[in-house]
């Protein structure tokens, strides 16, 4: 059985800073694309970050030079390094990692249950 857990969210002030954590365990081979989604309150989910199993990473226009997306592939964790936060910013953050559980066996994807993000004064 495979989960994926983020943790990390909170209260912060605008031009503050979050690292979110998206942690995967247990039966795993090896994980391929992870990305970081958001939905705000009345919106639809979006992309915000995505990195491949070799680090290329990709950003939505409005986070670019704000936030960072990272992996630890020891600790099949995945990171997102939030900078300079804005109220718009405000959302439940989500991971979404591709992950083959055995050598045969195809990537299958994988929600996290989110963490709340608030930016607020």
């Amino acid at each position: 059985q495979v989960q994926v857990v983020e943790s990390g969210g909170g209260l912060v002030q605008p031009g503050g800073s979050l690292r979110l954590s998206c942690a995967a365990s247990g039966r795993i081979f090896s994980i391929n694309v992870i990305d970081w989604y958001r939905q705000a309150p009345g919106k639809q989910r979006e992309l915000v970050a995505t990195i491949t199993s070799r680090s290329a990473t990709t950003y939505a226009d409005s986070v670019k030079g704000r936030f960072t997306i990272s992996r630890d592939n020891a600790k099949k964790t995945a990171y997102l390094q939030m900078n300079s936060l804005k109220p718009e910013d405000t959302a439940v953050y989500y991971c979404y990692a591709e992950i083959k559980g055995d050598s045969i066996s195809s990537y299958r994807r994988y929600w996290g249950q989110g963490t709340q993000v608030t930016v607020s004064s």
